[in-house]
């Protein structure tokens, strides 16, 4: 890769801002100070909302026709590092791995988030199982990051049942995929239908870090580069 290209694939990754960030945190220190609170309008941001991700197995993946699955496990690989790396609380399940049905979460994911606890169920709908329930509880988060496989099944299913206590969610859609793209294009509009934002893993991002002169402003300009050159790596398959 050349600098000419790594250097227009991060400012393309991080918003067109990364080359900015030492001038940023010397200059903003007034809009950043301005910026606290905004955690209480609508956005999900980095201090009031969790990260979940559901049922990102061999089994699923090899399943997922919606959307090209490296690409979409790179979309969930970043959310997860930006989370680690931020402090952002996250919530890992399986299915039916105990059982001997699946397998565990795929290792690219894992590697993210190494330490994190997997919990596994039976249930196709992860919120019928009370040890997701409590994780998800514990975050202390009213609002949730949803990432699930497949999109019609197990995200859809906990995601209308989330909605329906007055939990807030958002859907990464380029983060998760169905085993059909008909089948995934109908769960994102009953998702949507039921109150649950649609997003895509830059924005949430962004949203996580809206001030380069943040805590969160680095992360996003490292985060985003690691993410620039593993873009670029898939582009030239």
């Amino acid at each position: 890769m050349t600098k000419h290209f790594s250097r227009r694939a991060v400012m393309a990754a991080t918003g067109g801002a990364a080359a900015a960030v030492t001038t940023s945190m010397a200059t903003s220190r007034t809009a950043a100070a301005a910026s606290k609170g905004r955690s209480k309008g609508e956005l999900f941001m980095h201090d009031n909302s969790a990260l979940v991700f559901i049922d990102y197995q061999p089994e699923m993946v090899a399943e997922v026709i919606s959307m090209d699955t490296k690409l979409m496990m790179l979309n969930a690989r970043v959310l997860a590092r930006f989370a680690v790396k931020a402090g952002i609380p996250v919530v890992l399940s399986t299915v039916g791995v105990e059982s001997g049905v699946n397998s565990p979460t795929v290792q690219e994911l894992r590697q993210e988030i190494p330490d994190l606890p997997e919990i596994d169920r039976t249930t196709m709908n992860a919120w019928d199982d009370d040890a997701f329930r409590r994780a998800v509880l514990k975050t202390g988060r009213k609002r949730f990051v949803m990432c699930g496989l497949w999109t019609e099944i197990c995200l859809s299913f906990p995601i209308m049942d989330m909605q329906a206590e007055d939990l807030r969610t958002a859907f990464i859609a380029d983060a998760v995929g169905g085993q059909t793209k008909y089948a995934h294009d109908i769960a994102v509009d009953r998702m949507a239908h039921a109150g649950s934002v649609p997003n895509t893993a830059r924005a949430t991002l962004a949203e996580w870090s809206p001030d380069w002169a943040s805590p969160q402003g680095p992360i996003l300009a490292e985060v985003g580069a690691w993410y620039a050159a593993e873009l670029a790596k898939l582009n030239e398959r």
